[in-house]
This record gives C-alpha cells, structure tokens and sequence, in this order.
C-alpha cells in the first residue's frame, strides 16, 4: 500500500512537471510534455485504477483545455486526444461539462471558427456528441452553448465536420428535446445552406437532420424549408430523394402541427410515387398509406358515415391501381383547391424537370381525388390544354394519363361542354390530344350518348381543315380513341369518323400518320362487322362526295375539299367504278378551262392516275368506257387550245399525258373515239408544233395511238390534209422527237386503203416522197434507217413514182447505200404485185 503512495506522488510530481512544461515556449517542450501526460494517464500500463484516473484528470483537465488553443497543431491534437481519452475511462464525464463546453464553444462557436486544422475540428465535434450521449439530460443546460457551435460547423467546408454536426444535432433532439425545442429554429438556416452541399452523403445527412430538427421544434420554419426539400427531389442520388420521402413521410405521420402543412407535405410525398427507383416507390406508397389510416383514426367522428357505409368501389377504375384507402382520399379532397392551381401553373415552368415532376405529381392527385376532381375540372383542363404542348414527351405522357383520369371520374356531360368550348375557342391540337385522352377513359355506356356532339365539333372545318402535323396526327389519336372505346356502336358515327381520317390522309405530310389512318381504317370496317375496306368506302365515298355539294364550283388549288376529294378516289380503289356517276362532273366542272390553272393541273394528276390503273380503279365495273367520250371532249381537248404562258403550256403537256394514258389503258376504244376523232386530230396538228419538247413527243405519240385506232376509217382527203405537219416534224430540234414521228408516219400510211389511186392523188405523194428523201440523207444514221423504213412502207402506194423520185435526187446525198437499198426494195415489191 505504501509502494503504490509512493508511485502515486512520484506521478503527481512527474504530471506537474509536464504541466509546467506545457507553458514554455518551445513547441518541442510542449509536445514531449503532452506525449509523457499521454503515457503516464490514459496510455499507462498496467493502466490506472479508476480514482486514480479521476483525480489526475482533475489536475490535468484545466491546463490540457488551455492546449486546446495552442498555436501547434500536433499539440492541439495531442491535447483533445488525451481530453477524449479521460473522459471515455472516467466514470461521470458530465461532470466536467462546465470545463469543456467553453472551451469548444471558444474553439468552434465563434463568428470565425478559430480551430484551422478540418481533422481538429472533426475531433472536437466527436468529443461533444460523446459529452451529449453520456450526459444525457444533464447536458440540457448546454444546449445554447451547444447550438452555436452547430450553427458554425454545419456551415464547415470540411463534409465530415458537416456530418458529424448533423449528427450531433440529430443526437440533441433525441437526448433533450425539451431543451432543444426553443432553439431548434437556429439551426434551419445552416441547414438549408448545406442542403445542396456537392457530396451527396452530405446531403443526405443534411435532409435526415432537417427532419428530426423540425419535428422537435415548434414547426414555424415548416415553410422555409419545403422548397428547399421540393428542390431534393431532382437529386441525381437515388439515396437523397429517399431520404427526403422518409422525412416528409414522417412529418405526415407525426408532425405536431402536421394539419397546418397537409397541403405543403401532400404533394411532396406523392411525388416519389412516380420515383424511378422502385425502392423509393414503395416506401412513399406504405407512407402515404399509413398517412391515410392515420388520417383516419384522428377523424373518426367526422368519417364515421363513410366508414361505416363505405360505397362499393367504382366498376369503372385505372386498370392497375390500387385504390387509395378512404384517409388518403380524404386528405386530397381537402387539400386539392389550395395543390392545384399552383400545379397546374408549375405545368408551364421554364424548367424541364419541374414539368416533369409536375406532370407525374398531377396524375396521384387525380386519383386520390377521383369525383372531386369535377369541382375542379375547369382549372385542370385550361391546363392539361397548354401541357400536353410541351416540347418533353414525358410530361406529354403523363398529361395524357391525368386526363384518361377525368374520363374515368368527371361524367360526360360535364367535361364535354368545357372541352368543346376550349376546341373552339383555340383551335389547338392540344385540346384535341386531350378530347382523345379522356374519351380512352371513358365508359363505354355513359359515352355513348355524347359520341355525336363530339365527333361533330371536330368536323369543324377550322379545326380539321388544317396543315398543321401535330393536328393531323392528333385526329388520328382521337379516332383510334374512339375506335377503341366505342367498338360495334361506333357505326352511328361512322361517316364523320370516315371522313375526319380520309382527310387526314389528304392534308398530312407524314407516312407514319397515313399508315395510321390506313389501319382505323380497317378498324372501322372490322367494328362495324364488314368483310373488309372496300365496303366502308363503298358504305362512305357517295355521302362524302354529297357533303361537298356545289362548293366544287369554288374549288382552287388550295382547296381542302379539293385535297380529300383527291385522297378519298386514291384510296378507294374498286369503289371508284361504281360511282362514276357522281365523280365524273366534279372532274369536268373543275376541268373548265375557266378555272385555275393549277387547279387543272392537280385534276389532271388525279385522272392520269387513275386512268393509268384503271382496271382497279375508274373501269372496275367495266363502265368507264361510258365515259371515255365525255373525258376527251369536256375534259382534255378544251385543255389543249393554245394559250401564251407558262401555266397554260403546262396545262397542255398534262392535258395531252392524261390523253395519251387514256390511250394506254386501252378504255378508249375505236367506237368511243370515232364522235370526236376530228377534233382530236385538229387539236393534235397544233400540238406537235408546241414550244414545249415534252408536247411535242407526247402528241406525236398519241397521233400514232390514234392512227393505230382508227386505221383505214380516216377519210384519205383527211389524212392529205396531215402530212405536211407530220414531215415538219422531221425538222424538229429534238432527234427522239423525229424518231417518234417516224413511227407515226409508220402508222400514218397503214392508213391508207388498199387501191391507192395515184393519178388522183399524184401531187400529194410527191410531196410526201421529196419530204421523206430530203432527210434520207440525214447526218443522223439512227434518222436515216428509221426514214428509209417508212419510205419503204410509203412505196406500197406507188413503188414506181418512188423509184423516179429516188432516181432524181440520189446523186445529190453523202451516200447511195439507202437510196440503193431503197430502189431495190420497191422494184422487189412492184414484182410481187404484179404476179
């Protein structure tokens, strides 16, 4: 016993040395001095006894926190080391609470945080959360001291510091929250400085202590803080934004004034909902449904009706989800006047993930809301109206989801009069993205009686004659709504579904529209029980045609009806035969050559076309050939008289190529062009002189078809009265042109009857053997052999007068080669006739 005395003074003796050597200058005096309390104390082996321990902390304690400010960091950090050390072993560290509480506030909680080393100060913040843990409610008349020094470290640039101050914080909510409750307001402000702090660990500490703060204090700075908690939810940390659904989760839950900030916190939780984690999803679902029960029981007095006869759930619900239960429903009526008009203008922010957000957020409120949401129908559609324009198809998407909600909750009667109106007061494609949308929500039985009216507003011809895209493409959707929706009973607005899709095939620019129209096309048809496309046009194309009445007098180039008058024989195929009747004088009223001049020119691409496939089109009933007549007399020749310009040479290029189709399709038979071959005829001597190349060949063309046609039924007298325009064509500029006439010479003389009589007509075959021999002896060779082809079929008339005519003129050309072959071939004939 007296050997440990002895030890026990000889450590007292050697402590006060080195507590006087831990004021000298020397930073090296110091430090030794520190090292040696450190061995001789805490780090002593065998180690002290408890008593022992305590006594020499009470010596020690007072200059070790004079170290604490010592201007050598190893000294400091020796120094809180072996401060740390002690009161870890002592028994009552609360007890020196008095000693070190200043002296962390003189370190830390000054304006300019006086501790320079980050690790120091991490230190120090570990050594107060011990103090708190182990004094507990004893520590509770520190709390000022101690917030100070949060408020200064929170605000640490060093992220540790940061975190161990949130924990601490945190830690004085738990340990005396009676104390802390008046001063948990001081540390907000820190904290939503360091709310966005860059480490996401940070943040998260930053968000979780926010939560416990709050909920301990008297919950005024509930406002300050939702925006900055709002903000976290476009964390890119999947940890951040959980941390922030577990905080306003916990706040619904258990907030002392949580009643005051229900329509604060509501849309908040509801907006992890649509998380893309799936973990954080299902941690605001079991919230928001706790949230709910509790909601419930609270209330009980006021819900004791609805939950004591609670209505069967809806028969017409999202397929999918799961209806929230009554508490949850509730909460949203309650709160949705003061959520929504807010919403619906965040819908509009110039900030792409806020409307995102927004966007997904509006969707849970409507179903929570469910019927309620028709008190608020008018605010909620002006704004599905301008969102479902935005330029991020993800907020277009979930817009879309929100107003199949108000189909599913809002009756007929009531949002149709409000979506017609917005229709016609806009015009805008949103309105209709959004008719489309709710009609996809709709039940079948109460939409029925309204299909009318509003398939009728869209027929408005300022809402679907347009060339706006995004319009077309929106019909086709409303459509397709209806189609889905309605299924068999569909057929009572069949014809407008009919021609709002015909005429999205006329006016868009887009194939992927057109295919879609293509397929509710066959849609309607299937719907409605016919055996296939062909069917609804022959049930549609009359009706349509009808409806155009004598606006066609009126029709220009720019016409929409003119478009779909276009679209609709394109597209009906067959069925075009069996009206003829009735689209022959549209064709010819809008032929006259009164009218525009592009408007001719699109008719006549229609009707090239359609004679080009006539069998599957205009002559599917074989009956177009009534009507051949009508279509060269009314339509073509009066297109082909000559007419200075551009246009009117244009005119007659099309006019002459939808001719020469005619031809081609064979519909034009001997007995239908005979009425009018003379005029034909007249009209084509003048074409072949065209200015325009294209003419030109064209006509020479069609002049062969008709001489191939008509044959020897050509008077002669009339046929005398064409060559000398034919053999101007051999003067033309164009070598295909001269090419193309020889082979209408070809034609030409097939003409002629057998018995030819040459005295009669001598001076007419003259003329024309001199025309022909002149480019006998063309530069050309492909002109040459093409010219002595006809004159070999021209010799059948006279192969004498030939013969002489070649004589006189075959010492004149380059060579004799074709003249010979020539003179030979009508002397082999003249033989042949005569056995």
């Amino acid at each position: 016993m007296a050997g440990t005395d002895e030890n026990s003074n000889a450590s007292k003796q050697g402590l006060a040395r080195y507590i006087n050597c831990l004021g000298e200058e020397n930073r090296n005096t110091r430090r030794n001095a520190l090292i040696n309390i450190q061995k001789e104390t805490v780090d002593r082996n065998p180690p002290l006894e408890t008593h022992e321990l305590q006594t020499a902390f009470t010596e020690l304690i007072k200059p070790l926190l004079k170290s604490f400010s010592d201007s050598v960091e190893k000294c400091r950090e020796l120094s809180i080391g072996i401060v740390y050390s002690f009161l870890k072993k002592v028994p009552s560290p609360e007890d020196y609470l008095s000693y070190t509480i200043p002296v962390l506030v003189q370190r830390l909680g000054q304006q300019d945080i006086l501790e320079t080393s980050e690790e120091i100060r991490a230190h120090l913040i570990e050594m107060l959360i011990f103090l708190i843990e182990k004094s507990g409610e004893k520590f509770g008349i520190y709390v000022d001291d101690c917030v100070r020094i949060l408020q200064r470290t929170i605000l640490d640039p060093f992220p540790e510091v940061k975190k161990e101050s949130c924990k601490c914080a945190s830690l004085l909510t738990d340990i005396v929250p009676r104390h802390f409750y008046m001063q948990s307001d001081s540390l907000i402000k820190p904290l939503l400085q360091s709310i966005s702090h860059q480490h996401s660990k940070v943040r998260i500490t930053v968000v979780e202590t926010i939560g416990s703060v709050l909920q301990c204090g008297n919950g005024k700075a509930v406002e300050d803080v939702i925006p900055h908690l709002a903000q976290r939810f476009f964390d890119s940390t999947p940890g951040v934004r959980k941390a922030v659904t577990q905080v306003v989760g916990a706040w619904l839950l258990d907030l002392p004034d949580r009643y005051s900030y229900h329509h604060k916190l509501i849309p908040l939780l509801l907006t992890s909902l649509s998380d893309d984690q799936i973990e954080i999803r299902e941690l605001a679902e079991g919230l928001w449904h706790d949230a709910g029960l509790k909601y419930e029981r609270e209330n009980e007095d006021d819900l004791k009706d609805k939950l004591d006869f609670q209505a069967p759930a809806p028969c017409h619900y999202p397929a999918g989800v799961e209806r929230p239960n009554l508490g949850c429903r509730v909460l949203v009526h309650r709160h949705l006047s003061k959520i929504l008009p807010g919403l619906v203008r965040d819908l509009g922010d110039w900030v792409v993930e806020t409307r995102v957000k927004c966007a997904s957020l509006l969707y849970w409120l409507l179903i929570n809301a469910e019927e309620y949401t028709t008190q608020h129908i008018e605010i909620l559609l002006n704004g599905l109206y301008k969102a479902c324009l935005d330029e991020d198809q993800r907020v277009v998407t979930d817009v879309q989801r929100s107003a199949e909600l108000v189909g599913y909750f809002v009756k007929p009667d009531i949002w149709m009069k409000l979506v017609l109106t917005g229709l016609r007061q806009s015009l805008s494609h949103g309105v209709v993205m959004t008719m489309a949308a709710i009609v996809r929500g709709s039940s079948h039985n109460s939409f029925l009686p309204y299909q009318e009216d509003i398939v009728n507003a869209l027929l408005n011809p300022d809402v679907y004659q347009t060339v706006e895209a995004k319009m077309h493409t929106q019909i086709l959707n409303f459509c397709q709504s209806m189609l889905t929706l309605m299924g068999f009973d569909i057929q009572v607005v069949s014809q407008q579904v009919f021609n709002l899709l015909i005429s999205v095939v006329a006016l868009t620019q887009s194939s992927d529209v057109v295919n879609g129209a293509h397929n509710c096309l066959e849609q309607l048809a299937t719907a409605q029980g016919l055996t296939d496309k062909a069917q609804l046009f022959e049930n549609h194309t009359k009706p349509l045609i009808d409806s155009f009445g004598d606006g066609i007098n009126m029709w220009t180039n720019h016409s929409v009806e003119r478009q779909i008058f276009d679209a609709l024989l394109i597209e009906a195929g067959p069925v075009v035969g069996r009206h003829l009747d009735d689209i022959i004088p549209v064709i010819i009223t809008n032929l006259d050559p009164n009218k525009d001049p592009e408007l001719r020119l699109k008719f006549f691409s229609l009707l090239s076309r359609l004679v080009l496939s006539a069998p599957s089109t205009l002559d599917s009933e074989h009956r177009f050939e009534e009507f051949a007549t009508t279509v060269v007399r009314d339509m073509i020749l009066p297109n082909c008289v000559w007419k200075a310009g551009r246009t009117a040479g244009a005119i007659r290029t099309t006019a002459i190529s939808c001719m020469w189709a005619l031809l081609q399709s064979g519909v034009l038979t001997k007995e239908k062009l005979d009425p009018v071959v003379e005029s034909v005829l007249t009209q084509l001597i003048t074409l072949i002189e065209d200015d325009n190349k294209t003419t030109r060949l064209i006509s020479c063309r069609v002049m062969t078809r008709v001489f191939d046609l008509m044959g020897t039924d050509l008077g002669q007298d009339r046929l005398h009265n064409i060559y000398p325009e034919l053999l101007k064509r051999l003067d033309d500029s164009s070598d295909e042109i001269r090419l193309t006439m020889t082979k209408t010479l070809l034609a030409y003389f097939d003409c002629f009857q057998g018995g030819y009589d040459v005295g009669l007509y001598r001076a007419h075959l003259e003329a024309i053997y001199k025309g022909l021999l002149v480019h006998l002896d063309d530069p050309e060779s492909t002109i040459q052999e093409a010219v002595l082809e006809v004159l070999k079929k021209s010799s059948e008339l006279s192969p004498h007068m030939l013969v002489r005519e070649v004589e006189q003129v075959k010492h004149k050309h380059r060579t004799t080669k074709y003249c010979d072959d020539l003179i030979q071939y009508a002397q082999n004939f003249s033989s042949k006739q005569k056995n």
